[in-house]
């Protein structure tokens, strides 16, 4: 280790006093630092990692295997000698699927939900366009701007929504809105 700090003082010539100065408990300190970071990226990657399969085996109890045991036993609600209750109840999701975004906005637009979906206009200027920009709304057409143009639904606005028009009654293509309904089993414990 001290030939080749020597050999880099010599070549780098002016930086050899800086060199000269370090100790080797300096560079054991920079060592150990980069090695502490290292360990504690692992552990928070397989950490993450934990997590996630944690979350899946929740998952799989609370949408599958209690609200399965409670209806094989014909119950809605059951609670736990500690007073803890596990009741299910219905749990929507829904996600559009990008290739049918278009397809799903219509059908909304269509069926008078519309103002569902959230149409984002956006246009970027370069630097020293600030006159530009503050002119936008009225020089867009006659300059030629092309403004890129975002539309969606909010997830939770979704999946509120399927909730409403399910429980209404109404059909909705389930499928055209990545949707899916199922039970949940939740466990409110006693305070």
């Amino acid at each position: 280790m001290n030939d080749l700090l020597e050999e880099m003082a010599s070549d780098s010539g002016s930086s050899s006093d800086k060199l000269d100065r370090l100790e080797d408990n300096q560079l054991d300190s920079i060592s150990r630092l980069a090695n502490d970071a290292s360990a504690l990226e692992e552990m928070i990657s397989h950490t993450e990692d934990l997590l996630k399969a944690h979350k899946e085996s929740l998952r799989k109890i609370t949408d599958d295997q209690l609200p399965e045991a409670l209806e094989t036993m014909g119950l809605e609600k059951f609670t736990l000698t500690d007073g803890a209750e596990i009741s299910v109840k219905a749990f929507y999701g829904a996600s559009i699927p990008k290739d049918r975004k278009s397809e799903a906005f219509q059908w909304l637009r269509d069926n008078d939900f519309g103002d569902l979906v959230k149409n984002n206009v956006t246009v970027t200027f370069g630097r020293g366009e600030d006159e530009i920009a503050n002119d936008f709304m009225h020089l867009c057409g006659s300059k030629g701007f092309a403004p890129n143009q975002l539309e969606q639904v909010a997830s939770m606005t979704l999946k509120a929504w399927l909730r409403e028009r399910v429980e209404a009654g109404d059909s909705v293509p389930l499928d055209l809105f990545g949707a899916f309904i199922t039970q949940r089993a939740t466990i409110k414990r006693r305070k």
